[in-house]
């Protein structure tokens, strides 16, 4: 019964080490270091979007709290709004070829 055990243990650490091995070999080959590179980069891509997107629900927080632009509205879009209504001056060139 002993030996059993010892057997069973044994060939359970000899299938992890050998797991373990074949992982490490896998990673190091040309395929495995182009696939860690692409998820290196959709991890950096996650990131950027996840903190543009709080970054965003803090600007709109934060508007709300001090009554600054409607809620939602970014700034540079309610300047270009702004912007746009008011008249265009004309240049003394216009004005004279009219």
């Amino acid at each position: 019964m002993r030996g059993a055990f010892w057997f069973v243990a044994g060939a359970g650490v000899s299938i992890y080490a050998m797991n373990k091995a074949r992982q490490v070999r896998d990673t190091f080959t040309l395929d495995g270091l182009q696939d860690r590179a692409n998820a290196l980069a959709l991890g950096a891509r996650m990131l950027g979007q996840e903190v543009a997107q709080g970054r965003a629900e803090k600007e709109v927080e934060l508007r709300e709290r001090l009554g600054l632009v409607p809620a939602g509205t970014p700034e540079l879009a309610a300047a270009g709004r702004h912007r746009a209504t008011t008249p265009e001056l004309t240049t003394p060139h216009q004005e004279g070829n009219n």
